[in-house]
């Protein structure tokens, strides 16, 4: 049976495959016009085979969100005939009604990001795509079912904002995107998720939530810790077990994926171009 499904994981995730929490086959990096992708691992676990990717590295946090090669592990995903992906990203919380170590199924997300590629079309005369849903509703759906099956913690909705990194936000910063509205803060999900919906892929993000923003609440600077103090050892420990209980969400997901009912129209993005003859079925030519 064909696979279809994937996760992306975030941070954390290369201590996950070190360590055996997430094992199986590897496939290994994909050549793509974009370049090479990251390792790519087929799990087996369960009733539904599903292909894994650690974002930032296989070994270690290699690539910063800014430097992470985007392009090329959607393609090479595309590529091995994934439809569905669900990604992890660990921000830090704006809204304060969120608690350290949650869960978060975002539905919206802003793009403060300034230097990555973020279209597979450039120079092309196509690709204007609908941005609402931002994340695809099927998924979504899926997402919340799986945390509630396993009785994690979670909240339903919210806004993230993507910067560019790799340094942390100014307290204005935050000032500024809890005005637009954002509830989270984070580097990774663009243009990750654009790039899927241009190739017709499902998308969603389950966030966990890592620490509060600076200026959200008085953090003394501590030399040598993680973002130097703006987490304490108690969180620290609610952020690694949210980390922890990810490939039992995945294989959640994975279990249910085949069953679900279709409520998106994630994988007709591309149709009016196609409609019009401007491209035709093959993607990879849309790309060329």
């Amino acid at each position: 049976m064909a696979i279809e499904f994937a996760g992306i994981g975030g941070s954390q995730a290369y201590d996950l495959l070190k360590k055996g929490t997430i094992s199986g086959k590897r496939v290994g990096e994909i050549a793509t016009p974009f370049g090479l992708s990251q390792p790519i691992y087929q799990l087996s676990e369960g009733p539904t085979d599903f292909y894994f990717l650690s974002r930032h590295g296989e070994k270690g946090y290699t690539f910063t969100a800014t430097y992470v090669n985007y392009r090329a592990n959607i393609y090479a995903l595309k590529e091995l005939g994934i439809k569905q992906i669900i990604s992890w990203s660990g921000p830090g919380a704006i809204n304060t009604k969120y608690r350290i170590g949650q869960y978060v199924v975002i539905d919206d997300l802003i793009d403060e990001t300034k230097q990555r590629k973020s279209t597979f079309y450039e120079n092309k005369g196509w690709g204007f795509i609908r941005q609402s849903p931002v994340f695809c509703p099927t998924l979504r759906k899926l997402a919340s079912e799986a945390l509630t099956n396993l009785k994690y913690d979670f909240s339903d909705g919210g806004t993230y904002v993507c910067t560019e990194g790799p340094r942390l936000e100014t307290p204005a910063e935050i000032r500024k995107y809890a005005s637009f509205g954002c509830d989270l803060v984070g580097m990774t999900l663009a243009p990750e998720v654009f790039l899927a919906k241009e190739l017709e892929m499902c998308y969603a993000a389950i966030c966990y939530v890592t620490n509060y923003a600076e200026g959200v609440t008085s953090k003394p600077f501590k030399p040598g810790e993680l973002f130097e103090g703006l987490s304490d050892e108690e969180e620290r420990k609610a952020v690694g077990k949210a980390v922890t209980q990810f490939p039992s969400l995945l294989r959640e997901i994975a279990k249910n994926i085949g069953n679900a009912q279709k409520i998106c129209n994630c994988q007709d993005a591309m149709q009016r171009y196609k409609k019009a003859g401007i491209i035709g079925s093959d993607w990879h030519e849309w790309v060329k």
